[in-house]
């Protein structure tokens, strides 16, 4: 019996895991082709399962199975993606249109603070029902993200209300959910309000989040996170300081929260003596009320489902079953949101849950083994965070390019505190319609451990060495799986081995830490904490601004391809998530091909100004054959780029009379990222900085990208007026065109600002530590 256990049937969760890494590569394609590649592995599917080939009736099976699986959730996401773009939505996206919707709210508002002194942005989506631009109505399907300032009223509509609004619709970058983006004109107006269930939901929630509003600031943020899915109150340290301690998913619902939640009723049921046959339908009316609490968004709803998968996961009697019942959550998901292939979140919580399944109970037994028999229990302890860090750690590596090591004995501190967080919460939820008060005191109550969660987070970020650096991307998280499939399919030998031989572990330990270990004074480039990069491509731009791990905004490229492909090289950049090209000047998007050579592109952004027009020419042509969509901005275009906001300043719908055409419609971009504002300029002249000055009036940047290689003709109240700390000026060495004028060094170092210069510098960057700013040179 205990041998039949043991054995772990992987039957449906294969076939899933293949039908899952397809659905990742295809769902940003078009509907048809979706539609092809389901059909053709439906046909290959019927074929194999009738042919006599291979051999192996398990094989043939297995083959067949996962045929089937892609069919299935191709088909479905078909029909998903075919129905969003029904319509004719992305063209007036396109068009750029003033659009009147009504629509249906999908997400919560978020408010997402721009770190300056700028009001907030509200971002929220809305699944449309009707549009009417160019003079013509639609009925459509299409979703749509809002991108809104606060105080217009969008932060206070709820969810699943039908509005009525006015807006300019904008493209979305290829591959993204949402068909468009809609910057409304003024406020919404609801037309229906949400049913009356969820507009229970609403009020507890209200009330809820009024107990927790007098407790601690980190428990203040953490207990609504964990009960009710909303993250809005986490101070922004904090949740740096988990994600840097592996803890992200302790900062809101997750399917650890679903199972403990599900868990305490069913232990509640049992021990009020509830009849055995009533006791799952109350277990899952339960879960049905806390998903609704949450709110069943996709998050909340694969949130619930690996939840009682991880619950089978962790039972005895059932564990042969929660591997099949993986894979078939994986499928079922996948049919309901096929975007759900390519969110982290899913990708996590299902490597977290099939770690459980596979590791938990062989490695738990094993832990308890060697321990005295009172203290067993702490061998399934350490197993839990253990089996899921392993499980999500090449997905970790591909979000921030490092290992926690800290992650596991964080995870294990903290997993007590976790259930009287969320046990008690909840409780504090359910009361606070009744009596605030008493939800307030259970809020109390629920903070004491939420606040020592804060604490581990804090505390396990600080450990010196916590975490190690590792490759950037898709290759390090590949190269990180490999390595960790090699030592679990090696590890009895080694075991074995070791026994006889355990010197041969102290030197295998030894060159592991060697390899590992961070060596004084080998920081090398690029310097940690960099936020934004300039690259010596000699007389040009090209500047670099980290939107996350191995992924950057790239403005401009240099003249030629070899120096930005070092650069970014050096810099770790594998993905360009966008690229801008401000003007067509050859010193600005001749080195194109560098970049495309060392990194995959998202999307290419350019000025609306074709000059010169036989390099405008070719530089789209390049873009079109290499395959990257390319998007025209304007002044008022706002784009989320990884973890920067970007907005366009210029250039504005009048072209800028005077000066050189090209130069003045570059495009001026004011990008946020990481607590850093920057201005980069292009090589605009004292005509456009004039307009530039009078939209970035009042605003307080960080650092100055210099226009036109520090030239004479700058806009004196343009620089000062920025107050930047740092200047950064791309410049060629014995340039024949006085780049950069003394007159305009002086008017920087006036204004109090560093200068950092590509001429004499070599590559630059600019960082952050908690004192402010750093500035690296490169000498070249």
């Amino acid at each position: 019996m205990g041998g039949e256990e043991a054995r772990l049937d992987l039957r449906l969760v294969l076939p899933a895991l293949v039908a899952w890494a397809v659905l990742v590569a295809l769902v940003p394609r078009p509907p048809i082709v979706l539609v092809a590649v389901g059909a053709a592995a439906a046909v290959l599917a019927a074929g194999v399962a009738r042919s006599a080939r291979p051999r192996s009736e398990v094989v043939r099976g297995q083959v067949a199975l996962a045929l089937a699986a892609v069919a299935l959730v191709c088909l479905a996401g078909g029909a998903h993606v075919a129905r969003d773009r029904a319509g004719p939505v992305a063209a007036w996206a396109e068009q750029r249109a003033v659009a009147t919707v009504t629509a249906t709210v999908t997400t919560e508002p978020r408010v997402i603070s721009r770190g300056d002194e700028r009001e907030p942005l509200v971002v929220l989506e809305l699944r449309l029902r009707t549009i009417t631009a160019r003079g013509q109505e639609a009925r459509t399907a299409s979703p749509v993200v809002v991108i809104a300032g606060a105080g217009e009223g969008w932060e206070d509509l709820r969810w699943r209300s039908t509005i009525r609004a006015e807006g300019r619709l904008r493209p979305t970058d290829p591959g993204e959910r949402s068909v468009a983006v809609l910057v409304p004109r003024g406020a919404p107006v609801t037309t229906a309000a949400p049913g009356r269930v969820l507009r229970a939901t609403d009020h507890v929630r209200d009330r809820f989040r009024e107990a927790v509003d007098p407790v601690w600031a980190d428990a203040r943020g953490l207990v609504p996170g964990l009960v009710i899915g909303d993250t809005s109150l986490t101070p922004p340290d904090l949740t740096e300081d988990m994600r840097a301690t592996g803890m992200t998913h302790l900062s809101a619902v997750s399917g650890s929260n679903v199972a403990l939640v599900t868990g305490a009723v069913a232990v509640l049921v049992a021990a009020v003596g509830v009849p055995l046959r009533w006791r799952t339908p109350i277990v899952l009316l339960g879960l049905g009320g806390f998903v609704l609490l949450c709110r069943p968004e996709p998050s909340v709803m694969r949130a619930a489902v690996m939840g009682s998968v991880g619950l089978l996961a962790l039972s005895a009697a059932r564990r042969r079953t929660s591997l099949p019942a993986l894979g078939a959550a994986v499928l079922g998901l996948l049919c309901v949101d096929p975007w759900l292939a390519r969110s982290y979140g899913f990708a996590l919580s299902t490597l977290a849950t099939l770690g459980l399944v596979v590791w938990c109970r062989p490695w738990g037994d094993a832990f308890a083994s060697r321990l005295p028999p009172r203290a067993a229990v702490v061998g399934d302890a350490l197993a839990v965070p253990l089996a899921a860090q392993v499980a999500c750690a090449p997905v970790i590596v591909l979000l921030q390019g490092s290992i926690p090591l800290v992650a596991v004995l964080a995870n294990l501190l903290a997993a007590p505190l976790v259930a009287p967080t969320t046990v008690l919460g909840v409780l504090a939820a359910v009361v606070s319609p009744l009596s605030l008060p008493l939800a307030t005191l259970l809020a109390w109550a629920a903070a004491v451990p939420a606040e020592l969660l804060g604490r581990i987070a804090r505390a396990g970020a600080d450990v010196p060495h916590g975490t190690v650096d590792w490759v950037d991307g898709p290759a390090g998280a590949l190269l990180l799986a490999a390595l960790t499939v090699a030592a679990l399919v090696t590890g009895p030998w080694w075991r074995d081995r070791l026994r006889r031989r355990p010197w041969e572990g102290c030197a295998l330990l030894g060159v592991v830490a060697g390899l590992l270990w961070p060596a004084p004074g080998s920081a090398g480039w690029p310097p940690p904490g960099w936020v934004v990069a300039g690259c010596d491509v000699g007389q040009g731009d090209a500047f670099v601004v980290r939107t996350g791990p191995g992924a950057a905004l790239v403005v401009d490229t240099g003249q030629d391809p070899a120096p930005v492909t070092r650069c970014l090289r050096d810099l770790g950049v594998e993905r360009v998530e966008a690229l801008v090209l401000t003007h067509f000047h050859s010193d600005h998007t001749g080195g194109l091909d560098g970049v495309l050579d060392v990194a995959s592109v998202s999307s290419a952004y350019v000025s609306p100004v074709r000059d010169p027009p036989d390099v405008s020419a070719a530089t789209l042509a390049d873009l079109t054959r290499a395959g990257v969509p390319t998007v025209e901005l304007t002044a008022g275009d706002v784009l989320e780029v990884g973890a920067a906001l970007v907005e366009v300043v210029s250039p504005g719908d009048r072209p800028v009379e005077g000066g050189s055409p090209a130069n003045n419609g570059s495009l001026v971009l004011d990008v946020t990222v990481d607590g850093t504002r920057l201005l980069l300029t292009g090589d605009i002249e004292p005509e456009a900085a004039r307009r530039v000055r009078q939209m970035v009036q009042g605003r307080d940047y960080d650092v100055l990208k210099v226009a036109h290689h520090g030239s004479a003709a700058q806009d004196a109240a343009l620089v000062t007026g920025t107050r930047a700390e740092v200047a950064l000026i791309g410049v060629g060495a014995d340039n024949t065109f006085g780049h950069p004028a003394p007159r305009t060094l002086d008017l920087l170092r006036s204004a109090g600002m560093v200068v950092l210069r590509t001429d004499l510098d070599g590559d630059v960057a600019v960082s952050r530590d908690e004192a402010g700013l750093v500035v690296h040179r490169r000498d070249g």
